[in-house]
């Protein structure tokens, strides 16, 4: 990865700069999802209600859960019924820590709009960077697909925080599996 002429401290702080920016700034945050507390005695069936607010798309909606640290997330996606398929509509709800947080709102810019396709090749990439543990991607192309994501690299050092970074976009592909298998 580039290090854009500044030093390994000064990378680091605008990593943490822009993963602060992100989880303040949530994109594509919005409530809907039941409380979790509550979920399970009021829900009554335990079904989940899926709207798709989209004409020609189907939803999908995955609830994901880090017993780790407590982050949980519920992502909804409408797919399009037309091919190819592109991802018409993605929001989630949910709490945890800014990481989590930061990693869902990065990953609705990237993935909105992109076909199955372009979204599962993110997720694979998104999943390599995870797991360099902080030397990042040797493949200068994927970098630039990732986008603000690679700011998730200083992240991939610590074990225990991979799990929060990924926790949406192994949301986002359950949901794009369930609204697919609907179709």
């Amino acid at each position: 990865m580039s290090d854009f002429g500044m030093s390994g401290d000064d990378l680091e702080q605008m990593y943490q700069e822009v993963i602060l920016e992100a989880a303040r700034d949530p994109h594509g945050k919005e409530h809907f999802a039941p409380d979790a507390a509550v979920e399970g005695s009021a829900a009554g069936t335990g079904d989940t209600v899926i709207r798709a607010s989209h004409e020609y798309c189907t939803p999908g909606e995955s609830h994901q859960f880090n017993p780790t640290c407590g982050d949980e997330a519920t992502v909804h996606v409408e797919v399009s019924d037309a091919e190819p398929h592109t991802i018409a509509r993605l929001v989630w709800d949910g709490h945890g820590c800014s990481i989590s947080q930061a990693s869902l709102s990065v990953m609705v810019d990237l993935v909105q709009g992109r076909t199955v396709d372009e979204a599962m090749d993110l997720f694979r990439d998104f999943h390599e960077l995870m797991e360099s543990r902080g030397h990042g991607l040797d493949d200068e192309a994927k970098e630039d697909k990732l986008g603000d994501a690679v700011v998730f690299q200083g992240v991939s050092k610590y074990p225990m925080r991979i799990k929060c970074a990924l926790l949406g976009w192994e949301g986002m592909r359950d949901s794009v599996a369930k609204a697919l298998a609907a179709k």
